[in-house]
């Protein structure tokens, strides 16, 4: 489908001033007709797995679906693991493009995460991996049930900021952020429909 036609304009935008840290937030980034199609397309298209990561030397399960995709070249790797992208789909391109201009950086990388239900959740990190370079922007895209977005300060676990990202929504992570602050998308029993989130990323080979 065609995303061009999103919605989009200054009045839309949220600016989240951190300490050591920033952040944009576009509540409705995406119509809502964009949003209901492209998280249909997305859940049928991608090529989710359920990965997991070592940890005391036994493999355990990431508390959601996972998918990489991007440029030929552009391999992640966290947890222990290394990631090798699929090819782009149409939709994910689209998402792309639509980002370019607004953040001023071409993606050649995405992360996609299917939380299923309350119950799959992101533990505590920080997306500040060697190749993501220093001070690496990322932008979040949202789509399904609306889940809290949790954000702690890395030398003082007190100073916490909390923010939900709903459907049809654009986080962009930006500044020093990733070096100063921890994230997290935790475990809710108050949610039981899905919601798939995009994190596109620049990667240094």
């Amino acid at each position: 489908m065609n995303v061009q036609g999103s919605i989009f304009d200054d009045e839309n935008v949220i600016n989240i001033p951190l300490l050591n840290g920033e952040m944009d937030y576009y509540p409705k980034f995406f119509s809502e007709q964009e949003s209901n199609a492209l998280m249909q397309a997305l859940r049928a298209s991608l090529d989710w797995k359920q990965e997991s990561m070592k940890l005391y030397g036994k493999d355990i399960l990431f508390p959601r679906l996972m998918a990489w995709y991007g440029d030929a070249g552009s391999n992640y790797s966290f947890s222990g693991r290394n990631y090798t992208p699929v090819p782009w789909t149409t939709e994910l391109l689209e998402i792309r493009n639509r980002l370019t201009p607004l953040c001023g950086k071409t993606f050649n990388s995405v992360l996609a995460n299917l939380y299923r239900n309350g119950n799959d959740a992101m533990g505590w990190h920080a997306d500040d991996e060697p190749e993501l370079g220093p001070h690496p922007i990322i932008a979040s895209v949202n789509f399904g049930a609306t889940r809290k977005f949790r954000l702690r300060y890395k030398n003082n676990h007190q100073l916490t900021y909390e923010l939900p990202l709903s459907h049809g929504s654009l986080l962009v992570m930006k500044g020093t952020l990733q070096e100063f602050w921890e994230h997290q998308i935790p475990k809710t029993k108050k949610v039981l429909s899905e919601r798939i989130n995009l994190t596109f990323r620049h990667i240094t080979p």
